[in-house]
């Protein structure tokens, strides 16, 4: 698992590839399943559709951390607060999934900057409730 989807998973969630088991139904039964089905997976739909408060999420977790972690400005402090990697080489690999093509040495301050950017707004493209000005 890459870092990207590490941060996916702990912001977003993982979506549940659980196939439903099958089983022997009786033709009553079947037609209240189905409705029942029906019902879980509309209600499904919504909890999916729902966004998801990034900015509660990080802030819990930075407070949780016990240290100042100035998440909403920094990749590291945001990859720290979610306790995942962010050494040089997490974050090499970070930008190589975001397809970074700037010409900025490892590590830079510009890089960084950008990878912080992309992250939100990957985040907002998958259902995430980014605030405005993290957004520019």
């Amino acid at each position: 698992m890459g870092v990207l989807s590490s941060i996916k998973d702990k912001l977003l969630g993982k979506a549940s590839a659980e196939p439903a088991k099958s089983a022997t139904i009786t033709p009553t039964v079947q037609a209240g399943a189905e409705a029942a089905a029906r019902a879980m997976a509309a209600g499904k739909a919504a909890l999916a559709k729902a966004p998801v408060d990034v900015e509660a999420i990080l802030e819990a977790a930075a407070k949780a951390k016990g240290i100042p972690l100035n998440w909403r400005v920094s990749i590291v402090d945001l990859l720290k607060a979610l306790d995942i990697d962010s050494s040089l080489a997490a974050r090499k690999e970070l930008a190589a999934e975001l397809k970074y093509s700037g010409s900025d040495p490892d590590g830079s301050a510009e890089k960084n900057i950008w990878l912080h950017k992309a992250v939100m707004k990957m985040l907002a493209e998958n259902g995430g409730k980014i605030p405005k000005e993290l957004m520019s």
